[in-house]
């Protein structure tokens, strides 16, 4: 949980008025490049000590109990910078002894790990020799050896091709939900965040833009799109609405209707009915998590 959390590196600010509580399931972290992403995964790890307000992870503070919280975090990072001549189990043995685990169980979820993300038959490979997609799958499994309660995934696609990035999306979403582990994931790339993500925590200009569940953060929408027969009938439903005093934008033959309550349906309607026009569509507009982050960072 964070309140007005705020991070400054002397006179520069990189978050000023952070806020938002992540439940259970896959949350995104959403922001562009740049908006402070990858500094606030460090403080939730203890890594950096916040310049204001208050956060929590996992109940405790994870700066003063940084040892503590982080035998419970698991964490990929976004670079790509392993030890090339290192071999991916004893990687991902090593790192599993870090989160506090015993030589001989560390060494056995490793492998285990290692299976679970694709891995298995490459485990002896040395990860220099491994492609990106490998080598994230590498990151996903040492964060995931220790069976953390939550894990922390900065950017885990970047560098995957479409199919490689498909396939790495739905192993966080089969770990998440076959393991129960809580994971947030770190992204610039809104489709992924509505892909697999429960929640989601929106970023721009060092605050909190948005946050919440997708279903919340979307909404059901009172706006109403109108689709009719042709471009020449949507400029006229436009002009009628125009005259009308309602709030509407057009694209092609669709006619978005603006509205903050259920008369804008009804508004709709008698707009298309004086119109005359042919109605091929007439529903309720449900927004994209696209149009909540222009919306909230507009």
């Amino acid at each position: 949980m964070a309140e007005g959390v705020a991070k400054r590196y002397g006179t520069f600010s990189a978050l000023s008025d952070v806020n938002f509580t992540i439940t259970s399931g896959i949350t995104g972290l959403l922001g562009a490049n740049g908006t402070g992403k990858t500094t606030l995964l460090g403080m939730m790890l203890g890594l950096h000590q916040i310049s204001g307000g208050s956060l929590m992870v996992l109940g405790v503070d994870p700066f003063t109990d940084g040892s503590k919280i982080r035998a419970r975090m698991g964490y990929a990072p976004e670079h790509h910078t392993l030890p090339g001549d290192v071999r991916a189990a004893d990687f991902v043995h090593h790192v599993a002894e870090l989160h506090g685990l015993p030589p001989r169980e560390a060494r056995t979820r490793a492998s285990d790990a290692l299976w679970l993300v694709g891995l298995g038959e490459e485990r002896f490979r040395p990860m220099g020799t491994m492609s990106t997609g490998q080598r994230q799958r590498v990151k996903l499994a040492q964060a995931i050896a220790h069976d953390p309660s939550l894990v922390l995934l900065d950017e885990p696609t970047d560098g995957l091709d479409p199919e490689q990035r498909d396939d790495m999306l739905h192993l966080i979403k089969t770990v998440s939900e076959s393991f129960n582990i809580s994971v947030i994931l770190s992204s610039h790339l809104l489709d992924e965040v509505e892909r697999i993500c429960d929640a989601a925590v929106i970023i721009g200009d060092g605050r909190t833009l948005a946050a919440g569940t997708l279903d919340d953060l979307r909404g059901t929408g009172a706006d109403v799109v109108v689709q009719v027969g042709s471009e020449a009938e949507a400029e006229t439903l436009a002009q009628i609405l125009s005259g009308r005093g309602v709030a509407h934008q057009i694209d092609g033959r669709t006619v978005i209707i603006r509205g903050d309550d259920e008369s804008v349906f009804d508004t709709a309607r008698d707009a298309c009915a004086s119109a005359a026009v042919s109605v091929h569509r007439l529903s309720r507009r449900r927004l994209s998590l696209e149009d909540v982050y222009l919306e909230r960072a507009s």
